[in-house]
């Protein structure tokens, strides 16, 4: 029996790859294949920090955020009107539970306006675009 080849890093690889210190990590292949090319100038890509490479201000994130969470109110709400609609339309509600809803969906829709506006959103701000599923939210 022989020992294992410990110092090529490993058997059943291609030949001439990796070599001596294939075991590093933090070879740079781009730098290698810059020089293989004779390409002296190449210089690694400066990495800089998230929140500099990000135009991030307060009003942007707060506007996005609920912009967000507004969306899925809003298809809670229009979920919960159709849910309600079928029930009234089946006759299986009473006419006080069906005032009830009514009253509650009115009010719902009146905060989620004063939302909207306080946060400076129009109504198809809330209707996120699922590229080829359409909107999320229905436009009728």
């Amino acid at each position: 029996m022989t020992a294992p080849d410990s110092g090529r890093g490993g058997g059943g690889g291609r030949a001439g790859v990796g070599g001596p210190g294939r075991g590093d990590a933090r070879r740079d292949e781009a730098a290698e294949l810059a020089a293989a090319l004779g390409d002296t100038r190449w210089q690694p890509p400066r990495v800089t920090p998230l929140d500099r490479r990000l135009a991030v201000d307060r009003d942007s994130v707060e506007r996005g955020l609920a912009s967000l969470v507004l969306t899925v109110i809003e298809l809670l709400r229009q979920l919960m009107e159709r849910q309600a609609l079928r029930r009234v339309d089946l006759g299986d509600l009473t006419e006080e539970q069906v005032e009830r809803i009514g009253t509650t969906l009115m009010a719902l829709e009146e905060q989620m306006t004063g939302l909207r506006e306080y946060f400076g959103l129009a109504p198809e701000d809330l209707n996120l675009d699922l590229g080829p599923l359409g909107p999320l939210l229905p436009t009728d």
